[in-house]
């Protein structure tokens, strides 16, 4: 599955999950979606940085304030099996993880 763009992602998951949440107000870090093995539902996938750069420009939060807040408030919050993840990326901007 590929999406050119965020409407198409969400009437994807209208029609194959609608209990997939969204985190409002993080649409600009939307990766993709996700599902685990044995697991049928689901998740979208989202940048943890693009996040906490979102919450610094939109809500005029330190990087420090907008970690803290992002870490209680956001990934911090359970809301069922379809919780969306939060993605922190490994490496130096390249593809993998280097050795």
């Amino acid at each position: 599955m590929s999406f050119e763009n965020l409407n198409e992602l969400r009437e994807w998951l209208s029609e194959a999950s609608p209990d997939t949440l969204f985190a409002d107000g993080f649409e600009d870090a939307i990766m993709g979606v996700a599902v685990q093995g044995g697991k049928h539902n689901p998740v979208v996938v989202y940048d943890r940085a693009r996040c906490i750069e979102i919450l610094m420009s939109r809500d005029e939060m330190s990087e420090d304030e907008a970690e803290e807040f992002f870490c209680f408030n956001t990934e911090g919050a359970w809301v069922g099996d379809y919780t969306p993840v939060w993605l922190s990326r490994v490496g130096d901007g390249e593809r993998g993880v280097k050795a």
